[in-house]
C-alpha cells in the first residue's frame, strides 16, 4: 500500500485520539457547510451532501452533530463562507504532494501552506504542477462479507464502474469522477451503506522512502494535516515494510 494509506495507519498508532478526534470533525463540518450550502439540505436530493453524512458515520460523529451543521448551513446566515482550495508541490525527495482544502481566507491558508512546505524542505508549486501524476478517481469501499468477489465485481461493472479489487481488507470499487455519485448510489441500493465513498487522488508512479527520508516527508505530512484549512493530503511515496514498521515502532 503506498502513500497517505500508509501513512494514515502510522499516525493512528501515534496517540492523541481526542485532539485528532476533534479535527476529524471539525473537518467533516466544513464539508457538510458547504455541501449544504451549495445544494439541498435534504441529502436524497444532495450528493455531495450524502457522501460528507457517510465521511461523518466513518469517523462516528453523533447524528445531532451532523443535523446542527446542516440546520446552520442552511439557516438565513448560511454558515461560514468556505472556498475550495487545492495546492500541490514538493515534498522532501522529491515527493509530489496535492493538499485539499476548504477555508474562509486564501491568504492566510495559502501562507500556512507555504509556510509549511518551506520550513520542512518542501517547496509549494503552481495548481497542476504535480496533479499530472495522480488519477483523480471515486471510490467506494465494502466489507469482504456483503457480496463473493464475483457478486461485487458483477456490481461494479453494472453500476459503471471502472474496476473492482478484492482483497483481505474489502472491496474496493474505484470509478470516474463523473460517474462517481451514479456508481456509489447504484451499489448502496444493492448493497447498503458502504463503509467508505469518497473521491481520491491515486498515484501514477511512486517515490521509494528510506526511513529518514520518509520522516521528513511524513513530518510535512502531518504539519499540513494538523492545518484547520485542509481537508486532505495525498503524496506518492512508498514506504518498504521494514521502513514502516520502524517508523511505527
Amino acid at each position: 500500500m503506498a502513500g497517505h494509506s500508509q501513512f494514515k495507519n502510522i499516525m493512528h498508532r501515534k496517540g492523541a485520539q481526542d485532539a485528532r478526534r476533534a479535527k476529524q470533525f471539525a473537518k467533516v463540518i466544513r464539508e457538510i457547510t458547504v455541501a449544504a450550502r451549495e445544494g439541498m439540505p435534504d441529502p436524497a436530493m444532495n450528493p455531495r451532501l450524502r457522501a460528507a453524512m457517510s465521511a461523518a458515520r466513518e469517523v462516528n460523529m453523533p447524528k445531532d452533530t451532523v443535523e446542527r451543521a446542516i440546520k446552520k448551513a442552511s439557516g438565513a446566515g448560511g454558515g461560514d463562507d468556505y472556498v475550495e482550495v487545492r495546492y500541490e508541490g514538493y515534498g522532501p525527495a522529491g515527493v509530489a504532494v496535492i493538499v485539499e482544502g476548504l477555508t474562509d481566507n486564501r491568504n492566510r491558508t495559502a501562507s500556512d501552506v507555504r509556510a509549511a512546505f518551506s520550513k520542512h524542505g518542501g517547496s509549494l508549486g503552481e495548481t497542476n504542477s504535480v496533479s499530472f501524476m495522480f488519477q483523480r478517481l471515486g471510490v467506494v469501499t465494502y466489507p469482504l462479507d456483503v457480496a463473493t468477489e464475483d457478486g461485487m465485481l458483477e456490481a461494479g461493472i453494472e453500476a459503471g464502474a471502472d474496476n473492482v479489487e478484492t482483497t483481505a481488507e474489502g472491496h474496493e470499487v474505484t470509478c470516474p469522477v463523473e460517474s462517481f455519485f451514479a456508481v456509489r448510489d447504484a451499489l448502496e441500493t444493492r448493497f447498503g451503506e458502504p463503509a467508505s465513498a469518497k473521491l481520491d487522488w491515486r498515484p501514477e508512479t511512486v517515490v521509494t522512502l528510506d526511513e529518514d527520508k520518509a520522516r521528513s516527508v511524513l513530518k510535512l505530512i502531518d504539519v499540513l494535516e494538523e492545518n484547520d484549512d485542509v481537508q486532505s493530503v495525498y503524496a506518492n511515496f512508498d514506504l518498504p515494510d521494514d521502513v514502516a514498521e520502524a517508523l511505527s515502532a
